[in-house]
């Protein structure tokens, strides 16, 4: 997959970032990038992220390949902290209140990213609810 690296490096480099880093792991079909940019690139990191996601997955379909997972500057691993961390404290704060706790639209990677955290807390049970844009997960107390 070197090929896939140096593509990327250079697609990067064409978008005027400067001494991008690109590094991809075959085996858990990961890409990391990391670009020194500054603070005025952090407001574009998530359309970025799902930018590369969807050149992922054309490239992997036109490979006849499973895609892989794109994290730029450890965007995602950190949105991946934040979401599992609200989870937590939607658990704690729905079964001391006894009341359901319905946390913010996410995606649907994002969602399971919740159920799995949550999937073994011995007070709690999750359910996604809504359609498209709105779908949520709700935290209900297990009384």
């Amino acid at each position: 997959m070197e090929n896939l690296q140096t593509t990327i490096q250079q697609l990067l480099e064409i978008g005027g970032f400067r001494e991008p880093s690109v590094s991809v792991d075959v085996e858990t079909r990961k890409v990391e990038i990391f670009v020194n940019e500054g603070e005025w690139f952090k407001k574009w990191l998530p359309s970025l992220v799902s930018d590369f996601d969807h050149l992922m997955r054309l490239f992997a379909k036109k490979h006849d390949t499973k895609p892989f997972f794109v994290d730029i500057n450890s965007y995602r691993r950190e949105r991946e902290r934040i979401i599992v961390d609200l989870a937590n404290a939607a658990a704690r704060k729905a079964s001391i209140e006894k009341s359901e706790i319905r946390l913010p639209s996410m995606n649907a990677y994002e969602r399971r990213l919740v159920h799995v955290a949550l999937a073994i807390h011995p007070e709690v049970r999750t359910e996604s609810e809504g359609e498209g844009k709105t779908r949520c997960v709700i935290i209900r107390p297990i009384v």
